[in-house]
């Protein structure tokens, strides 16, 4: 009876071992993928991040959104000539530059129109230039080391069958965790470019106020808002950086529970700097 009962006992440790093994496994597996690939996604223009898309935005924004900018743009520069009448004592005071002056604001407010595409474009291209320096620079490794693990085992082995159940139930919690926390960097990384092709979208007509003194301050702030949302990238890099040396600080050779909760606060500490980073790009930039 004594024998059957050890055999049992040495099966369920076996069993609980190996699953501990695997799901640890799997937990890093998950997270080291998720951290890896922000880097490789901020550091991607909206062009080549899915052309497909980016297609499709700019052929809608031509089509439909540049027409009213249009009209936008054909109300202020009839405002503004009206202005200058006005502001002339109705021509009493008739100097022909006044003329000149709203012919060339007319016509650098087309061509910001005409180029709206080329203006963003260039925005993000100065944002990714930086971020793409940041990550040569930041170069520390985001993977949470697991090859220790393997070490683990052998303790794992030695302990009964209360401790193991215990240990595997937390792993469980942890593993549940580490996975809302790599869907949250996924959504934190992804809805930042699908906010970057909504603001593109509509590009035409906050760049179709800008020849308006008093309007242009709707242009002044779209373009500080493009700004925040390209070197957002640069502060979830920054994030990303300080992650990584922070994990590498975590020793697995010691107790196994404690290193592991301390990877799950550091995770649960990056994904809620990644979303302060949005609130605090626009801070800097003073966008609204």
């Amino acid at each position: 009876m004594d024998t059957i009962f050890q055999k049992i006992t040495e099966w369920l440790k076996e069993m609980l071992v190996s699953g501990i093994m695997e799901s640890l496994s799997g937990m890093f597996d998950s997270v080291n993928q998720q951290v890896s690939d922000v880097a490789a996604q901020v550091g991607t223009s909206p062009v080549n991040f899915s052309p497909g898309v980016f297609a499709m935005i700019r052929n809608v924004s031509e089509s439909v959104i540049i027409p009213i900018a249009g009209l936008i743009l054909t109300f202020i520069a009839c405002y503004e000539l009206i202005q200058l009448i006005i502001d002339h004592n109705n021509l009493a005071n008739f100097e022909t530059w006044i003329f000149f002056k709203w012919v060339f604001k007319t016509f650098v407010a087309v061509m910001l129109i005409t180029n709206t595409f080329n203006i963003t474009m260039a925005v993000f291209d100065v944002a990714q230039h930086v971020i793409s320096s940041a990550g040569g620079i930041i170069g520390g490794s985001t993977s949470v080391d697991g090859s220790s693990l393997s070490s683990m085992q052998a303790t794992l082995e030695g302990m009964e069958i209360g401790p193991l159940i215990g240990t595997y139930m937390e792993v469980l919690i942890l593993g549940i965790g580490m996975k809302i926390m790599s869907l949250i960097i996924f959504i934190i990384v992804y809805g930042r470019m699908i906010e970057i092709y909504l603001m593109t979208s509509l590009a035409p007509i906050p760049f179709s106020t800008f020849g308006n003194r008093e309007q242009s301050q709707i242009g002044q702030n779209y373009l500080r808002s493009l700004f925040a949302l390209g070197f957002q990238g640069f502060l979830i890099m920054i994030c990303v950086g300080i992650y990584a040396v922070l994990i590498q600080g975590i020793s697995f050779s010691g107790n196994i529970l404690t290193a592991l909760w301390g990877v799950m606060g550091y995770t649960v500490l990056l994904c809620f700097t990644l979303f302060k980073t949005g609130t605090l790009a626009k801070s800097v930039f003073n966008a609204h």
